[in-house]
């Protein structure tokens, strides 16, 4: 998503910002941006989920809790006075930055399978979050491939271990 002022021009030279949001508040402050002529981007990727039977997209923050603006130095004052900024941070090098950025939005752009990807590694505590484990937290005893992961479940006193998929984890 993306809302840019009026005079492109000027836009460029002004600095990029990360806005650290408020619990979900990326859309939210890049419609804010838009009415109030900031430039600001939100980098997204498509998300399908089944219910009863009927496929629905959903547009998820590649990065949750983060939008990126580039506002002139009164417009700090502005950003941070709305509800749903919680800090603003200054990236130390813009060009590296803005680099990076760029290369981001052309992958979502031209490729279908961009998304997170936790660090789940050995050793993190992890939620499960689909089938027939859902809700319970676990420890990630070890990998198998990028997609599967090994997991030790603490039941009483012993220990139970089961093979799931990396997407049905969330990190606690």
């Amino acid at each position: 998503m993306q809302s840019t002022p009026s005079d492109v021009g000027e836009e460029q030279s002004h600095p990029w910002y990360v806005a650290h949001t408020r619990p979900r508040c990326e859309k939210k402050l890049v419609a804010w941006c838009g009415r109030a002529e900031h430039a600001s981007e939100l980098p997204t990727y498509a998300s399908v989920r089944k219910y009863r039977g009927k496929e629905v997209t959903f547009h998820k923050p590649l990065f949750p809790g983060y939008v990126f603006l580039r506002l002139p130095i009164q417009g700090k004052r502005e950003v941070m006075q709305s509800d749903y900024v919680a800090n603003l941070l200054v990236p130390p090098d813009q060009s590296e930055f803005e680099a990076q950025l760029a290369g981001i939005l052309q992958a979502l752009e031209t490729m279908e399978d961009v998304w997170l990807v936790p660090i789940i590694g050995v050793g993190t505590r992890v939620l499960i979050q689909r089938g027939p484990l859902a809700g319970l937290e676990a420890w990630v005893e070890d990998r198998h491939g990028p997609a599967t992961a090994l997991l030790r479940l603490d039941f009483i006193g012993q220990a139970a271990a089961v093979n799931v998929s990396v997407e049905d984890l969330e990190l606690v």
